[in-house]
């Protein structure tokens, strides 16, 4: 997770990752002024490609994040894409991968405000694996932090000043010696981890928070949502959840492009259902990764291929 990328995109065009550098008066920096995607590249080692997981979902995401922050980058979905590929190419990776795209105000100036500012992109990729060392059996706490209020920060934009509140969670919660925290809202339904959407299984029903009780409108989240209804014939409810729900669940879960799908096994110190991953995690981690290494033909539209195909001697 710490490797540095050879190449990124910046101020227009594909430089060596040494020559994208801003200033420490840049906007964004001091004033939390920026948003970002997060884009996952799955390595196919039978077809010898690379695979982007929806990336026009997240780069439409993306720019309506820019948007809240009355940001103009002039570019479309397919733009974003493109330059998105042709990066991969020049970084040349044959493994799984982490893609951010960065939108920042780029002005060195003092002043808060969003108007009459540039607005600049840049887009790096690096190899990436697990974001949550214990995927089968997370380990999670309660977290005292409460999660961002719409009204706060824009809930449903990735907004970079925001995730200093995910920044709190998370270093709580590690430092405490569990591997991640849930974290309720201002009305004290759970909304989700510090950096991961959460569904919860009881009694048959798969259950997540609804956007509106300020979670990120995730990727990952809609995608599972539809694996569960289309693949597993389960039904899925968004609504509000309790605390105390928690405890009682069969089975709890986390969702994102960085964490995939992790199992959550402990609550503070409750067991979640057994103890351990459930068949239903189990089965959809097995799907999951199935589709987004384009082993399913039903999916393949989610996937991108970064290089095209060698021609053939006989071509």
């Amino acid at each position: 997770m710490s490797a540095v990328p050879s190449y990124a995109f910046f101020e227009g065009r594909i430089v060596p990752y040494s020559e994208a550098k801003v200033g420490v008066m840049t906007h964004t920096l001091n004033y939390g002024t920026g948003c970002f995607g997060g884009l996952r590249g799955y390595w196919n080692e039978d077809e010898a490609q690379l695979l982007v997981f929806r990336p026009r979902d997240h780069y439409r995401r993306f720019l309506q994040s820019a948007r809240l922050l009355c940001m103009e980058l002039g570019m479309d979905e397919e733009g974003l894409v493109n330059i998105t590929l042709e990066l991969l190419r020049a970084e040349g990776l044959r493994q799984d991968c982490y893609i951010r795209p960065l939108a920042y105000k780029a002005d060195e100036t003092i002043g808060v405000r969003l108007h009459d500012l540039h607005d600049a992109l840049t887009i790096f990729a690096v190899p990436f694996g697990r974001y949550v060392d214990n995927e089968e059996g997370a380990h999670v706490t309660i977290s005292s932090w409460r999660r961002v209020s719409d009204n706060t920060i824009p809930a449903r934009g990735k907004i970079t000043g925001a995730y200093v509140n995910s920044a709190f969670v998370k270093t709580d919660a590690q430092r405490a010696g569990y591997d991640e925290a849930l974290v309720l809202n201002r009305d004290g339904h759970v909304a989700e981890g510090s950096a991961e959407n959460l569904f919860m299984l009881r009694d048959g029903v798969v259950i997540t928070p609804p956007v509106t009780d300020n979670v990120l409108e995730g990727i990952t989240r809609r995608t599972i949502i539809s694996l569960v209804r289309d693949e597993l014939g389960m039904p899925v409810v968004e609504r509000s959840i309790d605390r105390s729900e928690l405890y009682l669940a069969d089975e709890l879960w986390f969702s994102g492009t960085g964490v995939q799908i992790a199992a959550i096994t402990r609550i503070d110190h409750r067991p979640i259902g057994s103890g351990k991953m459930g068949p239903l995690v189990s089965d959809l981690r097995e799907l999951y990764f199935d589709i987004v290494r384009g082993r399913v033909a039903k999916y393949r539209h989610w996937n991108t291929p970064v290089y095209v195909p060698e021609a053939s001697a006989a071509d």
